[in-house]
């Protein structure tokens, strides 16, 4: 085991529509993705991509969608240790103009307690929040053998607060900004104050607010592409999140600064597809944006 990714799985089925249909109404989309889904997960698969296989525990069900979650797995070689639940969790997703709208339908009743890993050979552990009771188990076990422990914030979960105690790097969404009332500013300042060693806040197009292992605070703006060739941006920060622990993993002795411009150009990528798995890019996809950008950044 080289990482150990935690959260809830989905399958997302992305689709564009210029129009909803309500009442008794048919409309067809123009386009549509399916592929697996869930912060921690997607950034799991994306690690995978780049080159780095991990270890996953998620949500997993004995149905159809779940068995096709499993096939998803295999054929990314990651190690699935599943979490029972009885439904598979679906997520329904309308990319339009920049932004996303989602309708999930979830299942997070665990059945069974957490699988109990050998983090032999770990070198990093990321969390969402889901699960919250492995999340806490593996972030402390994780933080006493000196094994990086990586937070993506995308929400206000149970136990953010104690979890943040044992967190290395936290990278959390302006969403949590909103559901605790703090300016990204203020945000910087609580997760200082948990004890987070790396803390940022994503803004979409108006890049990333972090601080370094100084506490200086900086901002690293979005590369700057056109708005029309912005597809789909569900995921982008799931795959931001992939792709630095991938560059953690893969070069140790880079600066985090260095690790998040390569995640930064991993995002890039993602929101120019449609679903998460065409979103996933190799080095060579990462190379050529930053190429591109190169200029311009």
């Amino acid at each position: 085991m080289q990482a150990l990714f935690i959260g809830q799985t989905y399958i997302d089925v992305v689709f564009i529509t210029d129009h909803m249909p309500t009442g008794d109404e048919k409309h067809v989309a123009s386009d549509y993705a399916v592929s697996f889904g869930g912060n921690a997960v997607t950034a799991a698969f994306c690690c995978a991509k780049l080159g780095i296989v991990p270890d996953l525990i998620a949500t997993a069900a004995n149905d159809w969608l779940g068995r096709m979650f499993q096939d998803m797995c295999a054929k990314y070689a990651i190690s699935l240790h599943g979490r029972k639940v009885n439904q598979s969790s679906l997520s329904f997703i309308m990319p339009k103009d920049g932004k996303r709208a989602i309708v999930r339908c979830r299942d997070d009743e665990h059945i069974h307690p957490f699988p109990m890993l050998n983090l032999g050979g770990c070198r990093a552990l990321h969390v969402d929040g889901h699960q919250p009771d492995a999340a806490i188990h593996y972030a402390k076990v994780c933080r006493e053998a000196g094994i990086l422990t990586s937070l993506d914030g995308g929400g206000l979960r149970t136990n953010t607060h104690e979890l943040l105690e044992f967190i290395d790097v936290a990278i959390v969404a302006e969403r949590l900004c909103e559901q605790m009332d703090l300016t990204p500013e203020k945000m910087l300042d609580y997760l200082k104050g948990r004890g987070c060693k790396i803390g940022g806040v994503t803004m979409g197009e108006k890049g990333l607010l972090w601080y370094d292992e100084t506490g200086t605070v900086q901002v690293m703006p979005a590369m700057p592409i056109p708005r029309e060739r912005v597809i789909d941006t569900n995921g982008a920060g799931d795959v931001f999140h992939g792709a630095y622990v991938y560059s953690y993993l893969a070069h140790p002795g880079k600066s985090w600064r260095e690790h998040f411009d390569f995640a930064r150009a991993a995002s890039t990528f993602k929101i120019q597809r449609l679903g998460n798995e065409a979103g996933l890019p190799t080095l060579v996809d990462i190379a050529k944006v930053r190429h591109e950008f190169e200029v311009r950044v």
